[in-house]
């Protein structure tokens, strides 16, 4: 049988120099249209608690004085979190998922 040989990994100073991006550069990229699902307000389930906002870790959820007034689909990725967290009214949630349309 021959030897087997096992390639040396290099340390992280050997590496090449990747690609940055500038910070605050996310509000550029509209990362929104490769979603499947995108999330729909519905504001008389609403109680304005923020959850969705505060969860959202695109920040797309749409804020005015203080208030829930929609997305940013340019931006929302479809994750759900903000379904998750809501607790709406009466057991009824104020943001359900749909299947998007393309």
């Amino acid at each position: 049988m021959g030897e087997i040989k096992v390639a040396r990994k290099k340390g992280w100073k050997e590496l090449p120099e990747g690609d940055y991006l500038e910070p605050g550069s996310a509000a550029v990229f509209e990362t929104g249209d490769w979603r499947s699902e995108r999330p729909v307000w519905i504001p008389e389930n609403c109680i304005q608690c923020l959850f969705c906002w505060v969860y959202c870790p695109d920040s797309s959820v749409k804020v005015k004085d203080s208030l829930m007034t929609g997305f940013d689909y340019k931006h929302c990725k479809g994750c759900g979190i903000c379904v998750t967290e809501c607790p709406g009214k009466k057991g009824n949630k104020a943001i359900k998922m749909e299947a998007e349309k393309k």
